[in-house]
């Protein structure tokens, strides 16, 4: 059945309207593409630029945290001994090995001062990392057990001091615990309680609340 004019004139008008939808839509996907292309053709040197910034940021931590633990080991265990971090990047992860070095020469982590050397950078390992965790999805709380435990007693209330001053300024919570007498934390430790084993249970004491920040003597 043959259409009447008036009806191929609106079919034509309708095809007419669709084809120019279409080409206004073609120039609007060829100036994206466009954009893309350029955009295309900086990529590689953006992302580049990227690595080599986010090498460079994580160096700058890494060289931080060595000083910051270098200096905590010499102030704890009083011996000249550096915290050292050597990084690779590789497939775009970094990988970090830990070492010490004392007068030169290096010396494997687990190895040194009996454990007294990982008690120390173990605490500030874990301070570093709770610091850089998003506040909003993790609480700056951090639970140590016996971190003390290879220190000679006269070395704890040091350990407990640069705890003490590090949770301050990093707005810490820290609860330390340990066999060592309670004497060694009464100078530094905000609140010291006493958890003695009875046969009901446990019972706790508190026993001691820091007055001063003092130095030691």
């Amino acid at each position: 059945m043959l259409q009447s004019p008036e009806q191929l004139r609106k079919r034509i008008d309708k095809l007419s309207w669709q084809r120019d939808e279409l080409t206004e839509k073609a120039k609007r996907v060829a100036v994206r593409l466009k954009k893309l292309d350029q955009h295309l053709e900086i990529a590689s040197d953006v992302s580049d630029a990227l690595q080599h910034l986010g090498k460079e940021l994580f160096e700058e931590v890494l060289g931080l945290m060595e000083e910051k633990l270098s200096k905590a080991i010499e102030e704890v265990l009083d011996q000249p001994i550096r915290f050292k971090s050597e990084a690779a990047f590789k497939s775009g992860a970094a990988h970090v090995s830990f070492s010490v070095e004392r007068d030169g020469n290096k010396e494997d982590v687990q190895r040194g001062q009996g454990g007294s050397v990982q008690n120390i950078l173990s605490v500030g390992l874990r301070m570093f990392a709770l610091a850089n965790l998003d506040e909003s999805e993790h609480r700056r709380f951090l639970v140590l057990d016996e971190q003390d435990c290879w220190l000679r007693p006269e070395l704890v209330p040091r350990l407990v001091r640069i705890v003490h001053q590090a949770a301050r300024e990093l707005e810490f919570q820290v609860i330390m615990i340990s066999h060592h007498d309670i004497g060694l934390f009464e100078k530094y430790a905000d609140k010291v309680y006493r958890l003695s084993p009875e046969r009901d249970g446990l019972q706790i004491d508190e026993v001691g609340q820091s007055p001063l920040e003092d130095d030691l003597d």
